[in-house]
């Protein structure tokens, strides 16, 4: 029901949000070397996404249920259960809601890089710090364990960092930001709800059913753009999702898929936004360059630079997110160092097959 929800919520508003953002000249007019699109487009969809999630998920969210039936231990779990879930319920909602102020305002009138960095630093002191979102344990990745209390607060916030700079960075062909948003999504939704955890698997299907409705108005030729108030959105909303599931009990899981290391999938659902924002990074510092300096050397580019278009661009990176989530399925029962190994050649050895063509010589 939270994706159907969010799903019409956005097929019902967007056009009319297209229409407003027209007549106030809300748009992204094209001229820039790395633009890609041709004519003007609307820039703030991510209203209309933030909308949907908040709506549905307030909407949706589940209830204990009252009754006499069970132990005294069933009850304190689903006491401890639900405690967690209406407090990740208050973070999840309180980090949206200055994200997406912090993104509609780089959308309309910019927001200076050091300002929009301290509003992240905001975010992740509210997620990691109060709402205790954190990763405390790498199970054995890199031979890592349990984390330091030091340790993992600041990884979480890195993690956070990462991710939703990372969805804002591939958000540059249309229709690739929302369907990579789509597919990470579902697959974290999926084992979150196997896993037992119907509020966080509310949260993560919200997402997708608004994606759903949104990539209706942003494949290619999109008549509307996410923006910043979209792409944070999904960044936060994935991070907090990853890093869920890498602490999360897997007791309740398919016996298959308990033993697939809880980091290995939640790295594989996020895969794609990962390699090629460190592949940019690494690049980038390797010409001289700053890291953050915006240029067209992202994965995405190089396939439209093959002749490959925009759907063909984006179905090729969403075939390549699916390949590596189900190669991470195959890591059951091998040392968390062999699977992190396995999927990092994959990852990277595919994103870097495009590079092994020459351009058109159009290009």
């Amino acid at each position: 029901m939270g994706f159907l929800t969010a799903f019409f919520v956005v097929l019902f508003t967007m056009p009319s949000l297209i229409k407003v953002a027209r007549m106030k000249h809300l748009v992204d007019e094209p001229g820039e070397g790395r633009k890609l699109h041709s004519r003007s487009v609307p820039t703030i969809g991510g209203i209309i996404i933030f909308a949907a999630i908040i709506f549905s998920y307030s909407l949706w969210f589940p209830q204990a249920q009252s009754g006499l039936e069970g132990s005294l231990a069933d009850f304190k779990l689903l006491y401890l259960e639900m405690g967690r879930a209406y407090g990740d319920f208050k973070i999840v909602i309180a980090a949206m809601v200055l994200l997406f102020f912090i993104g509609v305002k780089d959308d309309i009138i910019g927001f200076s890089p050091v300002k929009k960095l301290v509003g992240h630093f905001v975010v992740a002191y509210i997620l990691v710090i109060m709402g205790d979102i954190r990763i405390r344990d790498m199970h054995g990745i890199l031979g890592l364990y349990a984390l330091p209390h030091e340790a993992s607060i600041a990884f979480s916030f890195f993690t956070y960092i990462v991710l939703v700079n990372a969805f804002n960075l591939i958000d540059g062909v249309d229709g690739l930001a929302g369907g990579i948003g789509l597919i990470s999504a579902t697959a974290y939704g999926i084992w979150l709800y196997w896993a037992g955890d119907v509020a966080l698997a509310l949260l993560a299907f919200t997402l997708a059913g608004s994606l759903v409705g949104f990539l209706i108005f942003n494949t290619h030729p999109a008549r509307i753009f996410m923006g910043d108030s979209g792409s944070l959105i999904i960044g936060a909303i994935l991070s907090v999702l990853a890093m869920r599931v890498v602490d999360h009990d897997i007791s309740r899981l398919p016996a298959w898929l308990r033993t697939v290391p809880t980091p290995l999938f939640a790295m594989s659902v996020i895969a794609f936004p990962l390699v090629d924002t460190f592949r940019v990074f690494v690049v980038r510092m390797a010409r001289g360059t700053s890291p953050f300096l915006a240029d067209k050397n992202h994965i995405h580019h190089r396939l439209l630079a093959l002749g490959l278009g925009h759907r063909g661009t984006v179905l090729v990176l969403y075939g390549y997110a699916i390949i590596i989530i189900l190669l991470s399925l195959t890591t059951r029962d091998v040392l968390p160092n062999k699977g992190l190994l396995l999927l990092g050649i994959a990852a990277f050895g595919l994103a870097m097959v495009p590079f092994a063509f020459r351009k058109r010589d159009k290009e």
